[in-house]
């Protein structure tokens, strides 16, 4: 597989972001880590550069003599509107800017299932559908989406856009029986966006072999995605431990999940 200069990872001290730490580390003589959280020590072929991404010098100096980016960084989950614009949206857009002005090659970005959330589980959909957020978390994710297709089309700044599902060790619910992708798979997944020849503007579905699926996940194979883990190892083990969840809850109906069900954040603040 290829091996780069530099790669910068953000969001380095997240839970995904630790697993790539690691799982990146062969693919580049230099990989620079940031995020607003500590990050330890460095290992011998670690850069550490703490930075906000909501402040557009940091990324600056951030994006200078980078290869590529994979971009995990910002706020994770859903939010108020103010912490979610600020880190997600005003801090995607300073990453594709510093990535332009620097000459970044390619962009590898953690969105979401959430972006598409509002679509039913019953309706298997391809990386083509329009976005459908569930939440103002997805909707950022949709927002970078829409960024990365124009920073390709005007600008040739390549992006694959990851769609991920739910990344943990193991399964936690039934939904998850569909959605789930192994910290294994996820290293695989985001090594071949970062090696493939050419991507141009592509979106994929973050997830593992699952024997149960709600998306078409054959984009994928474009860059050479061969996941080899399948949540259905776990179906008797989360089967015995969770509920079958009521027909009319939301978060059976929808793709999102319970992120469909979730108020808007910022009524809790007036």
């Amino acid at each position: 597989m290829s091996k780069f200069n530099r790669i910068l990872l953000t969001g380095a001290a997240g839970a995904l972001g630790k697993v790539l730490r690691v799982g990146l580390a062969p693919l580049a003589t230099h990989l620079r880590l940031s995020d607003v959280q500590p990050l330890g020590d460095a290992d011998d072929n670690e850069e550490l550069v703490p930075a906000d991404l909501a402040d557009f010098d940091a990324v600056m100096d951030l994006c200078k003599d980078v290869d590529m980016v994979a971009h995990f960084g910002g706020k994770a989950v859903e939010g108020t509107s103010k912490e979610v614009f600020s880190s997600n949206i005003t801090g995607g857009y300073n990453i594709y800017e510093a990535c332009r002005r620097n000459g970044v090659k390619r962009v590898v970005f953690a969105s979401s299932n959430h972006s598409i959330g509002y679509y039913k589980r019953t309706e298997r959909i391809d990386d083509q559908v329009p976005h459908r957020p569930d939440t103002l978390y997805g909707v950022s994710k949709a927002f970078t989406e829409d960024l990365a297709s124009f920073y390709w089309d005007k600008f040739g700044l390549e992006t694959v856009s990851l769609r991920i599902g739910s990344c943990f060790p193991e399964p936690k619910d039934r939904r998850m029986l569909a959605t789930w992708m192994s910290h294994r798979d996820l290293v695989q997944l985001v090594s071949r966006s970062l090696a493939a020849p050419y991507v141009g503007f592509h979106a994929v579905y973050g997830v593992s072999d699952n024997t149960e699926q709600f998306w078409d996940t054959s984009s994928a194979r474009l860059i050479g995605y061969r996941p080899e883990d399948n949540a259905e190892v776990y179906r008797e083990k989360v089967e015995a431990a969770t509920s079958p969840q009521e027909l009319d809850d939301p978060a059976l109906i929808y793709a999102g999940g319970m992120y469909t069900a979730f108020p808007h954040y910022d009524d809790e603040q007036t």
